[in-house]
């Protein structure tokens, strides 16, 4: 299994100053990410990998701690990402991993996945800190279900 979370709330884009890259969690986020911390430790979990945007390291933070596992930065799962370079992250990390994206790459990546002849076992869920449940064999994915995000 690979597990795919979309970032947990932040700060509204727009009240942003400077840098979106450095935007935080919001308190509800925060919330978001320690409940997904709980949920995912119970997991085998191998390698944690973030976006370098703050939200999405943040997202992981918890449960980085509880498992006392670094979180590693990959530039292919940040805001703009194609699904191409995402499947070839994925290519690369063992089963267990989970990894933390962002709204607009989430949908395309499972996109990919169902053109390729991966079987939705749910229905879409795109909202913050939902987590994709990805199934593969042999390298090829299978099925994808959504986890809703933490209601907090």
């Amino acid at each position: 299994m690979l597990y795919l979370v979309r970032h947990a709330k932040a700060g509204e884009r727009h009240d942003a100053d400077g840098d979106d890259e450095l935007r935080p969690l919001s308190k509800a986020g925060e919330r978001q990410a320690a409940v997904l911390a709980r949920k995912l430790a119970r997991r085998d979990v191998t390698i944690l990998i973030s976006s370098p945007y703050l939200r999405c390291m943040q997202t992981l933070e918890p449960l980085a701690h509880l498992l006392r596992e670094p979180v590693h930065v990959d530039d292919r799962l940040a805001e703009g990402s194609s699904a191409a370079s995402v499947m070839e992250l994925f290519a690369s990390v063992p089963d267990g991993a989970v990894m933390c994206s962002h709204g607009d790459v989430i949908p395309e990546v499972v996109g990919a996945l169902v053109r390729r002849g991966c079987e939705l076992l749910s229905e879409p869920d795109w909202r913050k800190a939902s987590t994709w449940v990805l199934r593969r064999e042999d390298g090829v994915f299978v099925s994808a279900k959504a986890w809703p995000p933490p209601d907090v």
